[in-house]
């Protein structure tokens, strides 16, 4: 059991409890951020003195050299040691000898932790905005492809009134660039060293931190070294804009999957990104995005643990904070994952653009509209409400939408209708007028997805 302490104790750990206390099966995927941490510390000890030069430059070709032969399988990282910082530790001895022992002056686990934890955070925060950004990018190549692409638009599930598809898929558009500025004021907010705050009082080694903190590319140091050690609110961020990620990619999902279903017809997914059924022959499934819904709650979970872990714990680093990392990492490849699925099954899914715009006719989605051309013949509202509303009755009872009756037989309803109504209450027509500021017409469409490229333009 290669361990980091051992001088106060007089007994071996039970093996037991080294293994319910070790952190190495998981903590390893960190190796990178460590030697990383690592390298500053050593060459702002050599630069301020506290170690020599050559020490300095034996330390950080030494970890350079363990780093390299574990990349290349030369060196395994295994169970003997308790975390990644004792695995890193216990190999540059072995490898440089006694100078080795120096790496550590100055620094605590407690901020050598801290700062592993945060650097890999922070590299999984801008890993999720690049996954996104490529999704934005694929969701705005299908709205510029249908800006005339009329759909059923709906509320409660029921068709409301009519849409694109183009306008449907930027609702989306926006929720996903939200978690794009979610991201970048998470970055913006934990973008500070807490390398050289110690176990919890800070050190009494004159430690450069502004300059270990501008060589791992932070703002600058933490300011109270008890909160660097005990700080996981950047962590409880991003899960929670991870959740939120998740449960758009959730309501798409819901979406695609009804989309998706034999009585709606309006997409078809790809057979790379679907599965069939062992006994029905028929079946095509959209199982991808009934994995990312499920998959949401999983992440959640990651959310309401570390909340729950955090809750209680008094100033400063508390044991129980070791249980920051499995469920997170979990949460941070899950969203990975997913995100990185979507983007190709949405990338290749096909729209059934006829079946979408006669869904939309069937379902009286122009009703609206209806009502509106009455009331633009001098009907009250209320009356033209409540015409169509029998007018709809009617055309249910035959099985026909109000586009199919003739004439005559709208005039039944009221003498107000004339020849031009036809125009007025075509799908075109009904979404076209829609000229407001983020409106369903082209005409708005079109400057939103000006309005988005700028915003695409910067990444």
């Amino acid at each position: 059991m290669a361990q980091l302490w051992g001088g106060r104790f007089t007994k071996e750990t039970d093996e037991l409890v080294y293994k319910f206390n070790a952190s190495i099966n998981f903590d390893k995927v960190m190796i990178n951020e460590d030697v990383e941490g690592s390298i500053a510390h050593a060459t702002m000890l050599a630069r301020t003195g506290i170690i020599s030069k050559a020490e300095g430059e034996a330390i950080i070709e030494g970890l350079k050299s363990i780093l390299n032969d574990v990349n290349e399988g030369k060196l395994e990282i295994t169970e003997e040691y308790e975390d990644i910082h004792s695995f890193m530790e216990a190999n540059l001895i072995k490898r440089i000898g006694d100078t080795g022992k120096k790496l550590h002056t100055g620094r605590s686990r407690n901020d050598q932790v801290a700062l592993d934890f945060r650097l890999y955070t922070k590299k999984n925060v801008l890993l999720i905005k690049e996954d996104i950004v490529r999704l934005l990018r694929t969701i705005l190549h299908i709205a510029e492809d249908n800006t005339v692409t009329y759909m059923p638009g709906f509320t409660h599930l029921q068709k409301a009134q009519p849409v694109t598809l183009a306008h449907h898929m930027l609702a989306y558009f926006e929720m996903f660039k939200r978690d794009v500025s979610r991201l970048d004021d998470i970055v913006k907010r934990m973008n500070y060293s807490p390398l050289g705050a110690g176990a919890l009082a800070g050190t009494t080694y004159p430690l450069d931190r502004d300059f270990v903190a501008k060589e791992l590319g932070f703002d600058g140091p933490t300011l109270n070294s008890m909160d660097s050690v005990s700080d996981r609110d950047y962590l409880i961020e991003f899960l929670s804009a991870l959740s939120t990620i998740m449960m758009h990619l959730s309501r798409l999902s819901e979406e695609m999957i009804i989309w998706n279903s034999n009585e709606y017809g309006f997409i078809e997914i790809d057979d790379s990104f679907s599965t069939g059924s062992s006994i029905m022959p028929q079946k095509k499934n959209p199982d991808i995005c009934e994995l990312v819904r499920g998959k949401t709650g999983r992440v959640y979970g990651a959310l309401m643990s570390i909340l729950t872990t955090m809750k209680g714990l008094p100033l400063a680093y508390n044991k129980d904070m070791q249980e920051d990392k499995e469920v997170s990492f979990d949460a941070f490849k899950t969203v990975h994952d997913c995100l990185v699925m979507y983007d190709g099954m949405l990338s290749t899914t096909k729209f059934n653009k006829d079946t979408m715009a006669l869904s939309a006719v069937k379902g009286f989605t122009n009703a609206t509209d209806a009502a509106d051309y009455l009331v633009k013949k001098g009907m009250p509202f209320r009356d033209a409400h409540k015409v169509i509303g029998e007018l709809v009755v009617f055309c249910i009872s035959k099985n026909i939408a109000i586009d199919d009756l003739k004439i005559d037989e709208l005039k039944k309803f009221s003498e107000l209708f004339d020849e031009d109504v036809y125009e007025e209450i075509s799908l075109k027509t009904c979404v076209e007028k829609r000229l407001t500021a983020g409106g369903c017409s082209e005409t708005s469409v079109l400057k939103t997805i000006e309005a988005e490229k700028k915003f695409l333009n910067q990444f």
